[in-house]
């Protein structure tokens, strides 16, 4: 068994609760209650999960949405400060075993950039992890540019969790199943990732470090495609939209555990920019980490993707 470093690995914090709830009126009672005694527990539940699928440290981050819905700026910054105090004590217990991410609120880009820098050097987070747009504001939007600039000048990754869009596609109605997890947070979260390429942000902030699970969200299986028609519609960055991708954007595996999406990121972004996750409790962390120990690849790839890549990156 090979010993991992898990990337996108819930929690919830108690003043984030209330935003959690309402995502999931349409999963069965049994199932919510099961998530989230897991989304809470930080002991036995966790730990043992984590030694049966060879995970030696989850870097853990809040489910979804937390204070990206929250519409009032000043609650939205003061809960995530809360929460971000709240998992810095967690981690505390047991440092060995745990590293986290901070919940940032954009709604105020100067506060959000302070709780960065605060949470880096001061709490020992590894970065942040956002949740997608907030209330329809997306991370291009040149009102963030105080945000990004702090992020590049920390090193801080930024790993953008999905999110319900703002307004559901047309063609995924009436059929359920296609929502959520199974299409549309892939294509809204790549989309989010594509418009931090196309906007020219990653020009702007060329250090920015961006991380995106579910093996890249469809991008690495696209680069061709992206530089193709960027060159049709006459986009004007000073190179090809793929190279921004493979220079600024990490990916994990999360929620992906098959082989021939890994060779396609593996050789559209390189080695380097691979890492496991294993989205827990949202999936089977079993299955992912028995992924991992038996995918068919070279053990030292195999050792790159489950640890050494996020050891680096990270600072773990």
């Amino acid at each position: 068994m090979v010993q991992k470093i898990a990337l996108e690995e819930h929690f919830l914090s108690p003043g984030l609760i209330d935003y959690w709830r309402p995502t999931m009126t349409e999963v069965p009672a049994a199932v919510t209650e099961n998530l989230f005694s897991r989304l809470t527990d930080f002991s036995d539940l966790r730990l043992e999960t984590m030694d049966k699928a060879g995970i030696a440290k989850m870097v853990l981050s809040i489910s979804g949405p937390g204070v990206q819905a929250e519409r009032d700026p000043a609650t939205a910054t003061r809960k995530a400060a809360e929460s971000n105090d709240f998992l810095a004590t967690e981690i505390q217990k047991r440092p060995d075993r745990y590293a986290g991410f901070a919940h940032i609120a954009v709604q105020d880009p100067k506060a959000a950039a302070d709780e960065l820098e605060r949470c880096v050097k001061q709490l020992g987070l590894r970065g942040a992890m956002i949740n997608g747009h907030t209330n329809g504001q997306y991370l291009d939007d040149p009102a963030l540019y105080p945000f990004w600039e702090r992020a590049e000048a920390l090193g801080a990754l930024v790993y953008i969790h999905p999110t319900d869009p703002v307004v559901p596609a047309p063609v995924l109605a009436g059929v359920p199943a296609l929502r959520r997890a199974t299409w549309e947070w892939g294509f809204e979260t790549g989309s989010h990732a594509l418009r931090l390429v196309f906007s020219g942000l990653f020009e702007r902030f060329p250090k920015a470090r961006v991380g995106l699970g579910h093996m890249g969200e469809t991008l690495p299986y696209l680069l061709w495609r992206f530089d193709s028609r960027a060159k049709l519609y006459n986009v004007t960055l000073a190179k090809p939209p793929s190279q921004y991708i493979k220079d600024n954007i990490v990916v994990t595996v999360s929620g992906v555990f098959a082989a021939e999406p890994l060779r396609c990121a593996v050789d559209a972004l390189g080695r380097d920019r691979v890492m496991f996750a294993a989205d827990y409790p949202f999936e089977d962390a079993l299955e992912a980490g028995h992924f991992m120990d038996t995918v068919p690849v070279e053990d030292s790839l195999r050792a790159d993707v489950a640890y050494n890549n996020a050891a680096k990156l990270l600072g773990l």
